[in-house]
């Protein structure tokens, strides 16, 4: 069985799916730009900014499901440049205390929106 996971704490989904799926202990967050769940528009500020508020809905995300930050055993962040990998790494290790969860990081050619960064994650919710 899954269960949808929404909140209006993060952006409304751009498109056919979910912010949220859940399934046994697995919640699987969809991409989150950083854009601000009031006004659907991205965060003025730049990368850095997005970022910041990238991980602010996700984890929004992850609270809906009854998790925390600790429960986050995988995310990729998608950067429009990995330019700015240093700037994105800085505001991501300020959303934990440590045992980061595993990660991957790409460049890719364009993101939804016309954000610069986009975060997505799987954790176990107990």
């Amino acid at each position: 069985m899954k269960e949808i996971i929404a909140t209006d704490k993060a952006p409304a989904a751009l498109g056919p799916y979910s912010q949220g799926v859940k399934t046994g202990n697995l919640l699987f967050i969809s991409g989150q730009l950083g854009m601000d769940p009031s006004t659907a528009k991205l965060v003025p500020g730049g990368t850095a900014a997005e970022a910041e508020q990238a991980m602010k809905n996700l984890m929004n995300v992850l609270k809906a499901a009854g998790g925390e930050p600790s429960d986050l055993v995988k995310t990729t962040i998608l950067l429009n440049d990995m330019d700015d990998f240093g700037a994105v790494n800085t505001v991501y290790a300020k959303f934990f205390d440590k045992d980061y969860p595993a990660r991957a990081c790409y460049q890719v050619a364009k993101l939804p929106a016309g954000g610069m960064v986009e975060i997505e994650a799987v954790a176990e919710v107990k």
